[in-house]
């Protein structure tokens, strides 16, 4: 919610291809009794608009849907479709992958406090950092853009960019996972862990 560190949005990515998951729509698969979509969207208390890039479906809480263009361009270009989405410009954003359904309001919370700088990512139990986990600030996302050339929404220059180079160079705070709140839901082994953690 806006306070002194400004107004905060939410940019959830549903437009996966699922590959692993024999193409299933990941945005509704059901964990805990919540598809994966609403549970993105409680944890995301914090924020005072959400902007969801996928395709539309009914949601409890009011959101903006958006696809990157074309759509199947991929995380980065999905963060930056989301962007232009806000009917207000927040100061941070935070970006979470629909398929990481321990993350929590606890976790938000952590990643918002530690963006000094250009932004906080979670850290998995690997050290690999989750870049779509993440609260960045939208100055520095916009800066990125600006560097690769690409337009809002999503132009050509965006189209299958990788994450890690959306990003390089950022200054971002690494925030340690506690638990399992790193998991996410790739495979149906990783479906069935997570249920059974009975953590959603």
């Amino acid at each position: 919610m806006t306070s002194a560190r400004g107004p905060v949005g939410g940019i959830v990515l549903t437009g996966g291809g699922a590959v692993r998951l024999d193409g299933a729509d990941k945005a509704g698969v059901e964990v805990g009794g919540r598809t994966l979509l609403e549970h993105a969207l409680d944890v995301l208390t914090a924020a005072d608009e959400v902007v969801v890039v996928g395709p539309e479906v009914d949601t409890s809480r009011p959101v903006t849907f958006r696809r990157e263009d074309p759509p199947g361009g991929g995380p980065a270009a999905a963060v930056l479709a989301g962007l232009a989405g806000f009917v207000r410009r927040p100061r941070l954003v935070v970006v979470l992958a629909v398929d990481m359904p321990l993350v929590t309001t606890g976790t938000v919370e952590r990643l918002l406090r530690a963006a000094t700088g250009d932004g906080a990512t979670l850290v998995d139990p690997s050290g690999r950092q989750q870049y779509l986990c993440a609260a960045y600030t939208v100055d520095a996302l916009e800066r990125q853009r600006a560097a690769i050339g690409g337009g809002a929404g999503g132009g050509t220059g965006e189209h299958g960019l990788p994450m890690r180079r959306l990003v390089a160079g950022l200054d971002l705070v690494e925030v340690v996972a506690t638990g399992s709140e790193a998991q996410d839901v790739d495979t149906w082994a990783d479906l069935r862990r997570v249920r059974e953690t009975g953590g959603c």
